[in-house]
């Protein structure tokens, strides 16, 4: 069987590549990574939110070609079954599944308002209300999630739903969101403290690109 690779974008302004890496490393997949230039047309219009579906990530394996995040992490948990992407239980299985979804298809316009960006910092950064609202609907499923499983992840142990939540965690920091939940701020300080985020954040932070259309100005 020939190795995995995934085709991801840049990993300072594309969330949905950093859902699909850390999916793959979650499951154990060994892979190699294709990164498409940010400068790529289609990868621009992607990052801009001006592209009508999403191409990136992208995982080939063992003759397969995903290249929707939920869909990759759906292959991940039927290749790697012991991996535990998702929970054993049904009831919360079923859970995971919608707040999954619900992130995979939602919450417009705080991608809009707060595109990811690691290497950007804004203190101060006036969020305004459609984006808090999905903003307070975040806090909302992730202390809901941690009091009913019991933390330390949003599913007890972690799960597609800590990869597919993981972009929010780096906006509010971002952005200098600021959160009351004490357990959820703790989830956020646990999610950067991942070796698998750290990896991430270094790569990009040694990405000589940027684009200025995602670099606010005051």
């Amino acid at each position: 069987m020939a190795k995995a690779t995934l085709t991801i974008s840049s990993k300072n302004y594309s969330s949905w590549s950093l859902r699909g890496w850390l999916l793959a490393r979650f499951a154990g997949l060994d892979f190699n990574e294709n990164v498409l230039p940010p400068d790529d047309p289609g990868v621009r219009a992607e990052i801009l939110l001006l592209a009508p579906s999403i191409l990136v990530p992208r995982l080939t394996h063992d003759k397969a070609e995903v290249w929707d995040t939920l869909a990759i992490a759906e292959y991940l948990n039927e290749i790697k079954p012991k991996a535990g992407l998702l929970p054993a239980d049904r009831i919360a299985r079923a859970h995971c599944r919608a707040v999954c979804g619900e992130m995979h298809s939602g919450f417009s316009s705080l991608r809009s308002a707060l595109p990811m960006n690691l290497k950007g910092s804004f203190p101060g950064y006036k969020v305004w209300s459609r984006a808090q609202s999905d903003i307070d609907r975040v806090i909302e499923i992730w202390s809901e999630c941690l009091e009913r499983y019991g933390g330390p992840w949003l599913f007890g142990e972690r799960s597609i739903a800590d990869a597919m939540y993981a972009p929010v965690v780096t906006r509010l920091k971002t952005y200098d969101v600021r959160i009351s939940d004490r357990a959820c701020i703790e989830y956020c300080l646990r999610v950067m403290a991942m070796p698998e985020m750290q990896e991430w954040i270094a790569a990009a932070k040694a990405e000589p690109e940027s684009m200025e259309e995602l670099e606010v100005e005051f």
